[in-house]
């Protein structure tokens, strides 16, 4: 089985990041792999890592599942030009990765979301995105969805209404499961 954790989204309950990152976690699943989201709501409990409040049982959920994941799924808005607080911290809290025997994101497809009212912000924080999951040791998906959001981009039910967003997120979805499974038939013949 091929496992797929998703994870990013904002402070906001339901934002259009976090149901972006529900569509192409959805997508993989209907690509047959096993997907853990890790929401906003989860990752706003998050106290920051290593910082007074933080104690090592926090986020190990997350991190555990990751540990066992085939490939990411990452969504991000753009603030000020990159991605918020909240999911970097979430992924500061994959250091715990960095002593296995498959450090941090090493191995994995990484399918990469940014969210933001404008192209250029969504641009930008795709990128740093990128340099992250480089940084990682992950594999980012030939395609990265770079989502211009508004109101009514997605309907009360979490359908997304543009067409070009839409197909930018089914994409990654499929990439994310596609490139997971070549990385672990890849680690199967060593």
């Amino acid at each position: 089985m091929t496992r797929i954790v998703a994870l990013g989204g904002t402070v906001n309950p339901g934002s259009s990041t976090e149901q972006a990152l529900r569509l192409a976690a959805g997508i993989a699943a209907e690509e047959g792999a096993e997907v853990t989201v890790f929401g906003g709501e989860y990752l706003t409990a998050l106290p920051h890592y290593l910082g007074p409040q933080h104690d090592s049982s926090q986020g190990a959920e997350m991190v555990a599942a990751v540990r066992e994941a085939d490939g990411l799924l990452i969504a991000a808005p753009g603030y000020h030009g990159t991605i918020s607080g909240v999911v970097k911290n979430a992924l500061d809290y994959l250091e715990d990765l960095a002593r296995d025997e498959r450090p941090y994101l090493d191995g994995r497809a990484v399918g990469l979301i940014a969210t933001a009212f404008g192209d250029q912000a969504s641009m930008s924080t795709l990128q740093t995105m990128r340099a992250i999951t480089h940084a990682l040791r992950g594999w980012p998906t030939p395609m990265g969805a770079t989502i211009r959001t508004y109101h009514g981009l997605f309907s009360p039910d979490g359908e997304c209404l543009d067409e070009r967003a839409r197909s930018q997120l089914e994409l990654v979805g499929r990439q994310v499961v596609l490139g997971a499974r070549s990385f672990a038939a890849g680690r199967n013949l060593a």
